[in-house]
């Protein structure tokens, strides 16, 4: 057990080493040699968790949703809020998630598929819409694939913005205004008087998944 720990806290350590240079280089101009000495770990074990620098940055990726923990809402319009104001929350402070986005967006990234962070949430999107939609939270046109995917297209749009405007200090503000504009043409009046979008509810939010010890992100189903 004590060789596994070791070798998860390694992974850890080479992964958080590598979020930091691929946020600092951007993916063609970061180098394994530089990763290394971040790390501060022989060239061996780099390379035992990671064969190759796409590998890398298909880690940093991986990690940047992982801890995207919500709890159950009766309403599942509030959970899709508190989901997306979380993770503009975590890129505030969280240096793995600045760097999957920014990976996530580099279009010189020749070669890493960039693709699997808005499959996935557009997958958890599209479930806490359905749940919606099942429970009569949504207006009766609304196609709930279509507004998945406006909603991460949306936010990457608005990160986007945030970071060159201001490097995301701005974020949670510009994120609550998205979806105070989004939501009204997905759910009914009714239920948008009753939910919380301040931009504050992503600090709160992460202060409620601290404070119950939840440990498993969002799932995908």
């Amino acid at each position: 057990m004590a060789k596994q720990d070791r070798a998860i806290r390694t992974r850890r350590v080479i992964l958080s080493a590598a979020a930091q240079v691929f946020e600092q280089r951007g993916f063609q101009a970061a180098t394994i040699s530089e990763i290394l000495k971040t790390a501060g770990v022989t060239k061996g074990a780099l390379y035992f968790h990671f064969p190759s620098k796409e590998d890398l940055a298909q880690g940093v990726l991986y990690e940047q949703d992982q801890q995207d923990v919500v709890q159950d809402q009766a309403c599942k319009v509030q959970q899709l809020i508190d989901t997306v104001m979380l993770h503009a929350y975590r890129l505030q402070t969280d240096p793995m998630v600045r760097a999957g986005v920014r990976l996530s967006l580099d279009q010189q990234a020749h070669g890493l598929d960039r693709s699997g962070p808005f499959v996935r949430w557009s997958q958890i999107v599209r479930r806490l819409l359905s749940e919606a939609q099942e429970q009569g939270e949504l207006l009766p046109q609304v196609v709930v694939t279509e507004s998945a995917d406006v909603t991460v297209g949306a936010f990457a749009g608005v990160q986007a913005m945030s970071q060159a405007m201001c490097e995301h200090n701005d974020l949670l503000v510009r994120v609550s205004a998205m979806l105070r504009h989004l939501l009204p043409s997905m759910a009914h009046p009714s239920v948008l008087t009753s939910v919380e979008l301040g931009a504050d509810r992503g600090e709160v939010v992460a202060r409620m998944a601290a404070e119950s010890g939840a440990q498993q992100p969002v799932e995908v189903s």
